[in-house]
C-alpha cells in the first residue's frame, strides 16, 4: 500500500512535540514510529495508567488507542481545509499488564471524505494482544 499521509515531512519527535501538555504527555504517550500506512506509539504500564488493582487501567489503553488513532486521521487529511475528531471508539481488553510497556499500531480500515476508521492493536513487549480497538473520526470541513 502506498503512503496514506497527506503531510510530509512529520517525524515521530515532532508528533511527540504534539503531545505536551495534554492527556498524552500526561500518560507517558510516545510516537516511535510511522510507516507508509501505520504508525506506532509506546506508553508505560505504571502507577500513572494504573487501575486500582494495580493492571493497565482500561482508559489508558482506550486513550493510547485514541491518540494513535486520531494522529493518524489528522496525518491524512489537509488540516488547512479540515479537521477530524473522534466519534466512536471501543476496545476489548483481552489480557491485563501490570508493569513494563504496551505498543499501539493502527492501521486504516477506511479512509472516505466524511470518516474514517482505524484498527489499533495494543501489544505487550512479547507482542501479545492486551487491546484491539476500532476508532471512527469524523472528518469535518473548517
Amino acid at each position: 500500500m502506498s503512503a496514506i499521509w497527506k503531510q510530509y515531512g512529520i517525524s515521530p519527535e515532532k508528533l511527540n512535540t504534539q503531545l505536551l501538555n495534554t492527556l498524552g504527555e500526561t500518560l507517558g504517550i510516545k510516537f516511535i514510529h510511522i510507516g507508509d500506512n501505520y504508525l506506532i506509539a509506546s506508553m508505560p504500564v505504571n502507577s500513572t495508567t494504573h487501575q486500582p488493582y494495580g493492571l493497565l487501567h482500561g482508559g489508558a489503553s482506550a486513550a493510547l488507542a485514541e491518540t494513535v488513532g486520531s494522529v493518524a486521521s489528522w496525518l491524512s487529511i489537509d488540516p488547512e481545509k479540515q479537521l477530524c475528531v473522534g466519534i466512536e471508539i471501543n476496545c476489548n481488553h483481552v489480557r491485563g499488564k501490570k508493569e513494563g510497556i504496551v505498543t499501539a499500531r493502527v492501521e486504516p480500515l477506511h479512509i472516505g471524505a466524511t470518516t474514517h476508521v482505524w484498527d489499533i492493536k495494543i501489544t505487550d513487549e512479547r507482542e501479545k494482544l492486551v487491546c484491539v480497538s476500532r476508532l471512527t473520526c469524523a472528518i469535518l470541513k473548517k
